[in-house]
């Protein structure tokens, strides 16, 4: 464990924190900057001490705290961050082309939720969903499946923690599912 690169890893994270709470600030999705940018850097510290190697988890990170805060906040997945995150994903990815492929798949089966029950998941959700799809595959088929369960399973811990009046967001249970299972994969 070499402490100063996981120091300098811990301040980056820092930084796309802040960088990411700015974004959300100005698509009128605004979330506590202290707690995004502090929680951001936080993660990419401990995946840094616990030495983590690869660039998935800390893109994923660097998403998961500020759009976890944004949904939770405001039951929004602003285009701000859900767009460029597929570009991000894809040039990080182990396996870019499973990625691009994974995407689809994912995204294409939130696609058809949202369509059937728009109530139910909203457009954000799906965007989110194409680019964690595509996270999932390139470190596994079996990690779709198993992101759908896990993200169904959060979502429904936070219908039982309190009663939501405009539906349960469901952006922080996708954005946990994956970045547990791309941490989980060996490698």
């Amino acid at each position: 464990m070499n402490w100063g690169i996981a120091a300098a890893l811990g301040a980056a994270g820092t930084s796309a924190g802040a960088a990411s709470a700015r974004l959300l600030r100005r698509a009128e999705a605004p979330v506590p900057v202290i707690a995004v940018t502090a929680g951001t850097g936080a993660v990419w510290l401990v995946f840094a001490a616990a030495g983590v190697s690869r660039w998935l988890p800390f893109v994923l990170a660097a998403l998961a705290v500020p759009l976890t805060a944004a949904d939770l906040r405001h039951r929004r997945l602003p285009d701000v961050l859900t767009v460029p995150a597929y570009p991000l994903v894809v040039a990080v990815a182990p396996k870019p082309l499973q990625a691009l492929a994974g995407a689809a798949v994912f995204g294409g089966a939130h696609l058809v939720a949202h369509v059937l029950a728009p109530h139910a998941m909203g457009a954000g959700d799906v965007k989110l969903a194409g680019a964690l799809g595509g996270a999932l595959a390139s470190v596994g088929w079996l990690a779709l499946p198993g992101a759908a369960v896990l993200a169904a399973f959060v979502t429904a811990v936070l219908a039982a923690s309190r009663h939501w009046r405009d539906g349960v967001p469901h952006g922080p249970g996708l954005l946990a599912a994956a970045t547990t299972l791309v941490l989980l994969r060996p490698g």
